[in-house]
């Protein structure tokens, strides 16, 4: 008898040892970078605004969280944030629509992220993400967002805005 009671706790503590390790091996890695809307757009047409290559240093974010890429599970995007850094009392109401994409060398371009309905009074706007593996696009030197929006309304400055990324990882637990 005890030693069915000792089997089933050594087990359940083995179960327990094997989800705390899973979770050291989960993380994030965030991105920012900055675009700038000219004040020259046309209003309800479609323009692009390619960000700048966004260098990954995936190689040192994976050895600083203890694991290498070719121990990665998934690489999924969880939150794509757009903020207005200048002008400073500016909000989103001159964007209709937007819809991000990223792309790297050798791989096609995929849709990361969206919004069709921009709330007018915001300054700070949270996109909805795909849910798409990604890491073949982190793993990477580097990588690029092209942003495909649309304005509802003609604007007399040039907008900066930053794109905040955040992208969670998970690994295999010591190459299992």
């Amino acid at each position: 008898m005890f030693q069915k009671y000792f089997t089933v706790v050594i087990f359940l503590l083995l179960i327990t040892s094997c989800d705390k390790l899973d979770e050291l091996t989960k993380f994030e890695i965030e991105y920012d970078t900055e675009v700038t809307i000219p004040s020259s757009t046309g209003v309800n047409l479609p323009f692009d605004i390619l960000t700048p290559d966004t260098e990954t240093n995936s190689e040192s974010e994976f050895e600083s969280n203890d694991t290498r890429k070719e121990l990665i599970e998934e690489i999924k995007l969880t939150q794509l944030q757009l903020v207005i850094n200048a002008p400073t009392n500016a909000d989103f109401s001159f964007l209709e629509s937007i819809e991000v994409y990223i792309s790297a060398d050798g791989l096609d371009e995929i849709k990361i992220a969206s919004k069709t309905e921009v709330p007018e009074t915001v300054s700070v706007l949270d996109l909805d993400v795909e849910n798409v593996d990604l890491q073949e696009y982190i793993k990477k030197d580097s990588y690029n967002l092209r942003l495909n929006t649309v304005t509802d309304e003609a604007m007399s400055t040039d907008h900066a805005i930053g794109v905040n990324s955040t992208f969670f990882v998970d690994a295999k637990i010591f190459g299992l």
